[in-house]
């Protein structure tokens, strides 16, 4: 598996999104949270949403930038299998900070595999 991250790896349904958040486990940490769902398939999905009033343009795409290069960084080392939606706050957009948050939910979960 490599570190790619290609658009059939991403949610983009609004109503599998939906589903997900209605029907998903949630995980929290300070700053964000983590919903997660079995799909049947043998790979992971992702969508990355952002709260209400987040800032400008360019704050959100910043942040969701910065998550979506933390979670490819990780993406192998999780079990597969399962659709996330990882909803971020405003707060602290740094690359570590996000990092740490992104692996403290997913060890949460019970998803991260220890290396």
């Amino acid at each position: 598996m490599g570190f790619g991250f290609s658009k059939d790896k991403r949610i983009t349904e609004s109503f599998e999104i939906s589903k997900l958040f209605r029907e998903g486990e949630c995980f929290s940490c300070y700053g964000a949270r983590l919903f997660l769902r079995s799909n049947g398939l043998e790979f992971n999905r992702v969508v990355f949403t952002l709260s209400r009033k987040y800032g400008t343009a360019v704050e959100r795409n910043r942040s969701k930038r910065l998550s979506r290069e933390c979670y490819r960084l990780i993406q192998n080392d999780l079990n597969q299998g399962f659709d996330f939606s990882l909803l971020v706050y405003p707060g602290n957009d740094t690359f570590l900070h996000r990092k740490n948050q992104i692996e403290s939910l997913f060890s949460k979960a019970g998803i991260l595999i220890k290396n």
